[in-house]
């Protein structure tokens, strides 16, 4: 089962882990990269994964190549909208275009981030 990890991180964090297991790897080849999106704060994933961007996602997910008539008639939204919302998926790398249509490549999402109070 391919599962995308979306994350709230800082590009510190970031940069440690991507150290971290280069440091493991130890010069193996063939290891296989954890498909994860990453964002530095809740305000930018919210920008891109906004609920109605979610709920498109969750009707993509494990269904293949859709195209974006399909996708907006899943949803029960206009084309023009959802065409909109396809694009800045697309340009946010949560899905990809394929030659006739879009696809979320996965079978589900895992949010993986903590929210801790202001100071």
């Amino acid at each position: 089962m391919a599962t995308l990890k979306v994350k709230i991180e800082s590009l510190e964090q970031t940069m440690a882990t991507v150290a971290e297991v280069m440091k493991a790897a130890g010069g193996q080849t063939g290891l296989q990269a954890e498909p994860s999106l990453i964002f530095p704060s809740w305000e930018a994933l919210h920008r891109v994964l906004t609920p109605k961007r979610l709920e498109i996602v969750k009707v993509m997910t494990g269904q293949g190549v859709l195209t974006m008539r399909e996708v907006a008639r899943r949803v029960g939204r206009d084309f023009k909208a959802v065409h909109a919302d396809l694009d800045t998926l697309v340009k946010s790398g949560v899905i990809d275009r394929a030659d006739d249509g879009v696809v979320f490549p996965y079978d589900r999402i895992h949010f993986e981030f903590e929210i801790e109070s202001a100071a």
